[in-house]
């Protein structure tokens, strides 16, 4: 190994010893072995600090930040802290798959682009069933925004980006920060910014490479629900969204939110937004419309029967891996 890594692994984490200590050995089992993997600490947190220490690999650093400042600011202070060519991103409640960094550098040193984003498929996994997420990659010419957001079924997870699937080139990182305080879509934030750069372009792994753990009773920022703050953001965010996906997004991701609320002049609200800023297609009102009819318990054992397989089972078969020009929106 030699003495600068090529690879640096970013996980944040806070008072989750034992998912941080996971994290961190499933990223030093790679079977790419040059790397260096970064556990950035928000705050102080013995417990953390004291279950890390258990690990005997001189690969792994612990870095402490003096205050807690969320995720989004720990992945930033680990990207500046990176001595690798490339970063990768892992949540701390997140596992990769052995030969998840391997198979991504081979497409990065593949890659025609000065900057690719290198994405992967991942396993979701729930309490109930397996499903392999996104179920399809992009197509030619695709806008990005509308791949991420604009549904082709019922259910989310047709076009999909999690924090946990992404390798870039250290220097985006810096130069693309995550967004501090922003609770929510904070790939999709970061992921729609760094592809305005010139010279980037995103990859997909065509095989599902990180394990996703949807524990449902634990506590996650994608089961928190500040639906005012993601409209503030969407409407801020205007220009990186076509009309489609902006309209898309609202009757979606903006209808999960705010629909265990009851409040029908929310639902009423919502229809004028992606009218009056977007183009709704015909799906999304039908989404919007099933996402306040029925429970988001039943909603959940739906998507499990329809997308889902059973724990142990075989993943559907992906298709190959394909980039996507940065200026697809």
């Amino acid at each position: 190994m030699s003495p600068e890594p090529d690879v640096s692994v970013v996980i944040p984490t806070c008072n989750r010893p034992e998912l941080a200590v996971r994290a961190a050995r499933s990223a030093l089992g790679q079977t790419h072995r040059n790397l260096e993997v970064i556990v950035v600490v928000d705050g102080p947190d013995d417990a953390t600090t004291g279950a890390l220490a258990g690990i005997a690999d001189p690969r792994l650093e612990v870095l402490v930040l003096p205050r807690r400042g969320k995720a989004p600011n720990a992945r930033n202070a680990g990207a500046r802290h990176a001595r690798g060519r490339w970063t990768a991103m892992l949540d701390d409640d997140d596992e990769w798959l052995p030969g998840k960094l391997a198979v991504q550098l081979e497409l990065a040193e593949a890659a025609r682009s000065e900057a690719p984003i290198v994405a992967c498929r991942m396993i979701n996994r729930t309490p109930r069933a397996d499903s392999v997420m996104p179920r399809r990659l992009p197509a030619p010419g695709e806008p990005i925004s509308e791949y991420f957001t604009v549904r082709r079924g019922l259910f989310y997870g047709d076009g999909f980006i999690q924090t946990s699937t992404l390798l870039a080139p250290t220097w985006l990182w810096r130069k693309v920060p995550f967004t501090v305080g922003l609770r929510r879509q904070q790939e999709l934030d970061w992921a729609l910014r760094a592809l305005r750069e010139e010279g980037t372009e995103l990859i997909y792994a065509s095989e599902p490479l990180v394990l996703w753990h949807q524990d449902e009773d634990r506590e996650r920022i994608s089961l928190e629900n500040p639906w005012q703050e993601q409209l503030e953001w969407l409407r801020d965010n205007r220009a990186l969204f076509t009309p489609r996906a902006y309209a898309a997004f609202t009757l979606s991701v903006l209808s999960s939110m705010t629909a265990p609320t009851r409040d029908f002049a929310l639902f009423r609200q919502l229809l004028a937004e992606a009218r009056g800023h977007g183009r709704p297609g015909a799906l999304d009102y039908l989404t919007h419309l099933q996402i306040w009819a029925l429970p988001p318990g039943l909603r959940r054992r739906l998507r499990d029967l329809v997308v889902g397989r059973r724990t142990g089972g075989e993943p559907a078969p992906a298709e190959p891996a394909r980039p996507v020009p940065a200026d697809a929106d």
